[in-house]
């Protein structure tokens, strides 16, 4: 295993302690804990937002806190649910007087303790809700979930919940918000190699030199089925397809695209695979108002991709393009904090 740490065990500290002195004017960390607040929250009155799950899924979730997304993130271990109480911390530091909205990833453990958390913020009197995000069309159910996993699709609702909150708007206007988002969007993804979990020192999968794993998750675990690797504008067109199916995509729809790298994937690959959703989309004249490319909910060092469509109308379209500033994500400047 080739891995570039000091200790196997303090993997996590030490990741949090380096965002921390890398982005210390967004980012402050708990004292004692796994959560990562914003360095500059805005004053009573804006609804929290909270997300999180195991580690390993970088930029996600610590990458996304600051102004217009996220107001805590709380981090697991390696592919781990935060505990309760790490959560409950992360929910404190969030709370500004107007509730905390969840966000929360489709795998039971996540589901578990958040829920557990959320059952504690309340008997302290701090207002909550929760969505449950379940956009891979992969899996319905997994030895981790019971309906559909959680994975890219998180990103979207991170960043629309978190600008409507930024509005000012209440925790009910947020929570419906942030649903309006999983309700439209879907992903899928696959794996040319396997990631190693530190703690385990060996790949989760093995894969030939000419196979590739499709429907992966983000905690490398096996997909739906292994096939012969195939060129980019075929896997784009069976991602495509899955979701567009299961959207009901019609021509004329407006969507916005994220083309997610799983970590260890080329931003050229990125980008010829972007090439060919773009033409797919044209062809079937689905408008891509919106597409962003990069690693946005990775897998430690997994090669493959995943592909999110989120299907728009005018209110989507305005909080997505709504400016944010985190360490992962910066749009738009002049804003006041």
């Amino acid at each position: 295993m080739k891995k570039l740490i000091d200790n196997v065990e303090d993997v996590v500290n030490d990741a949090l302690e380096g965002f921390v002195w890398a982005f210390p004017e967004y980012l402050h960390r708990v004292p004692g804990t796994h959560v990562l607040v914003r360095k500059r929250p805005k004053a009573d009155g804006k609804v929290g937002i909270v997300s999180g799950g195991g580690s390993g899924h970088e930029p996600a979730h610590g990458g996304y806190v600051g102004y217009g997304m996220l107001d805590a993130a709380v981090s697991g271990e390696i592919f781990t649910s935060p505990t309760p109480d790490q959560i409950l911390e992360g929910m404190r530091a969030a709370h500004h007087g107007q509730g905390v909205l969840l966000v929360i990833k489709n795998y039971t453990g996540d589901v578990l303790n958040f829920e557990i958390a959320q059952d504690l913020a309340s008997d302290e009197g701090i207002e909550t809700a929760r969505v449950i995000v379940n956009d891979d069309v992969a899996v319905e159910d997994s030895l981790y979930t019971t309906g559909r996993r959680g994975i890219a699709g998180t990103v979207f609702v991170h960043k629309i919940a978190g600008a409507i909150a930024e509005s000012g708007a209440s925790l009910p206007a947020v929570q419906n918000g942030a649903q309006m988002v999983i309700d439209n969007v879907r992903s899928m993804g696959f794996a040319l190699a396997p990631c190693t979990v530190p703690q385990a020192g060996k790949p989760t999968f093995t894969l030939a030199e000419t196979e590739m794993e499709m429907g992966i998750g983000i905690h490398g675990e096996p997909g739906t089925h292994r096939q012969d690797v195939k060129p980019a504008h075929e896997l784009a067109e069976f991602l495509l397809e899955q979701i567009a199916q299961d959207l009901k995509l019609e021509g004329g729809s407006h969507v916005a695209c994220l083309i997610n790298g799983m970590g260890a994937t080329p931003l050229i690959e990125l980008a010829i695979l972007a090439k060919n959703v773009g033409t797919w989309l044209t062809a079937k004249q689905i408008a891509h108002d919106v597409v962003w490319m990069g690693e946005y909910m990775t897998s430690l060092e997994m090669a493959g991709a995943s592909l999110t469509l989120l299907r728009l109308n005018e209110e989507l379209r305005k909080w997505l393009h709504a400016p944010c500033d985190t360490p992962a994500l910066r749009q738009g400047v002049g804003y006041d904090y």
